[in-house]
C-alpha cells in the first residue's frame, strides 16, 4: 500500500468551464491534438413548464472538470496483461512505457476514461498528477492554473477532512468501482431525480 495517496479536490460549485486547467494540462506535457488527460464535461438537464399563457425554464446545467483520480483500487492496474501499470509510494497510478503494449484493456476498463492511447507512440497515456512537480514541492499545472481556484490537489484524508467524502455526480460512477482519491462539492444545481446528459459528448469521449 502507498505510504501516502494524493487525491484531488474539485468544488462543482464554482467551476466557470473556461477550460483553463484543460489546456495547461495539454500544454504542460506536450500532449497531441485529440489527447486530453484532463476533461471539462458540459453537463445540463432539465425541462421546460408552461405557467398560464408563459413558459419557465427549469433547465440547469454545471462542468465538471475530470483526470485520472489515481484510484485506491484502480482497475486499470487489475487489467493490464502486462503489469505496465503500477501504484508508486505516492499513490499514484503511473505507466511503465517500457512494459506497455498499447493494446487499450486499461482504456476499456477504466470508467473515467482517463487513459488515451498516444498516436505516435503507440503506449498508453494518462494524468501524472506531473509528479515531475510535485517532487519540486509544487502542485499540478491544472491545479494552479485554474482562476477559479475550483481544483486542490493534497493528501486524500487531509481532503476528506476538510470537503468530506463525496466522489459521486453525473457523469461520474459509483465510488466503488474503483474507490477514486477524489472529493467533489456539487453544483447547486445538481439533482439525482434530473435526467442529466452530457452536452459536449464529441469534445470529451476518446477517440
Amino acid at each position: 500500500m502507498a505510504k501516502k495517496q494524493w487525491a484531488f479536490y474539485f468544488d462543482a460549485s464554482q467551476c466557470s468551464g473556461c477550460k483553463t486547467c484543460q489546456v495547461a494540462c495539454k500544454d504542460k506535457h506536450n500532449l497531441p491534438m485529440g489527447i486530453r488527460w484532463r476533461k471539462v464535461f458540459e453537463v445540463g438537464g432539465g425541462h421546460w413548464e408552461k405557467n398560464d399563457e408563459k413558459w419557465v425554464s427549469h433547465i440547469r446545467s454545471y462542468n465538471i472538470s475530470m483526470a485520472c483520480n489515481h484510484c485506491e483500487e484502480p482497475i486499470c492496474m487489475a487489467k493490464c496483461p502486462n503489469k505496465a501499470i503500477y501504484k508508486n509510494g505516492e499513490g499514484l497510478v503511473l505507466i511503465d512505457e517500457k512494459k506497455c503494449m498499447g493494446c487499450r484493456y486499461c482504456a476499456w476498463a477504466c470508467p473515467y476514461g482517463a487513459l488515451q492511447l498516444h498516436p505516435d507512440t503507440g503506449k498508453m497515456t494518462k494524468c501524472t498528477f506531473c509528479e515531475d512537480y510535485l517532487a519540486k514541492g509544487q502542485l499540478p499545472s491544472c491545479v494552479t492554473s485554474c482562476p477559479m481556484r475550483v481544483l486542490e490537489a493534497g493528501e486524500l484524508e487531509v481532503v476528506r477532512k476538510r470537503y468530506g467524502g463525496k466522489a459521486e455526480m453525473f457523469p461520474l460512477p459509483p465510488v466503488n468501482h474503483t474507490k477514486p482519491a477524489l472529493v467533489i462539492t456539487p453544483h447547486k444545481s445538481f439533482d439525482v431525480s434530473i435526467r442529466w446528459e452530457v452536452l459536449n459528448k464529441e469534445e470529451v469521449q476518446n477517440a
